[in-house]
């Protein structure tokens, strides 16, 4: 038989799963069933391409159901494994970039480098930094409900794992049934003249049934340890979250919007605010609240007129 190589690119486990079905289906049945032949007479063997052939088209349906599951598991494997790690959840570049942006009080620009990055880290940080002017409380609440959102889809994606490792055994248990059902209709009509034609049959329907559980055991296999390294990720994703808020200075930020409808804090201000905004000489130059470019000790900003507490 000859095989046409095309220049498209898959992912690597696909590839190999391709050629691991190519070389299953290129097998002779005769070590998986019975020889039918007769006593004396060579048979030519038959590959498990042909026997699936014969089973009909409802038989080949589940074969192709079967087929469809092993892809879709490579697939979720390899997505998993390039996903469920610390270092895409909150990259250490995106992390550093933020914790410098957040000290030196540049909290409308770090909202927007969330809003550039969609990752677990920028994703629920965003959530957090919109709620700044309204203290803390209202900050860790947001961080954790969308940390709950996003570790919800993380895990979603990895339950389908879980879903083919159930139905895959099923789908080759059907096939089973179909191909005994053959069987014995078969030996009803003719007796049982032939046992070696019956064990046959009966070895070719069982295979179904270990294609399904051949499918199943990895699949149940990459859902644990994938749940286990999803919740060790988020864990240290939000780590890095919790280090990089740390130092916020909530009281002083009462009133300020972080977000598509950025404030510096004008209009009415949450009880017990402050109406001045203190800055670190030594960390910045522009004003922490419109992000202006300004000279250290002046007050109030040129450009947005809050007044600013310079700290010595």
């Amino acid at each position: 038989m000859k095989f046409l190589l095309c220049s498209i690119r898959v992912p690597r486990g696909l590839g190999w799963l391709s050629l691991a079905l190519g070389a299953l289906l290129a097998l002779p049945a005769a070590g998986l069933a019975q020889e039918t032949a007769v006593p004396g007479a060579s048979a030519p063997e038959e590959t498990v391409l042909q026997s699936i052939l014969k089973t009909g088209p409802l038989g080949i349906m589940i074969w192709l159901m079967i087929l469809a599951a092993s892809i879709v598991m490579v697939t979720f494997v390899i997505q998993n494994f390039l996903t469920l790690r610390a270092d895409r959840l909150a990259p250490p570049t995106l992390v550093r970039s933020l914790k410098d942006l957040v000290a030196a009080g540049n909290y409308q620009e770090a909202w927007e480098t969330c809003r550039a990055n969609r990752n677990y880290l920028a994703n629920v940080l965003r959530s957090g930094l919109e709620r700044l002017g309204r203290g803390k409380d209202a900050v860790e609440d947001a961080l954790a409900e969308h940390a709950l959102r996003e570790a919800t889809v993380l895990r979603t994606r990895n339950s389908y794992l879980s879903v083919i490792g159930v139905v895959s055994p099923m789908i080759g248990l059907l096939g089973t049934v179909i191909g005994m059902i053959k069987a014995f209709a078969t030996l009803g009509r003719s007796g049982i003249g032939d046992p070696r034609a019956l064990a046959g049959a009966i070895g070719e329907v069982l295979l179904a049934t270990a294609s399904g559980l051949f499918i199943a055991i990895p699949a149940f296999i990459f859902y644990y340890v994938f749940r286990n390294k999803t919740q060790s990720a988020i864990v240290a994703a939000e780590d890095r979250i919790s280090a990089i808020i740390e130092d916020v200075p909530y009281e002083e930020l009462q009133g300020l919007r972080i977000g598509e409808n950025f404030s510096a804090g004008e209009g009415v201000l949450l009880p017990g605010a402050a109406s001045s905004r203190r800055v670190s000489m030594a960390l910045t130059t522009n004003c922490p609240v419109c992000n202006a470019a300004i000279t250290a000790g002046e007050t109030p900003c040129p450009q947005c007129g809050s007044t600013l507490d310079w700290a010595g």
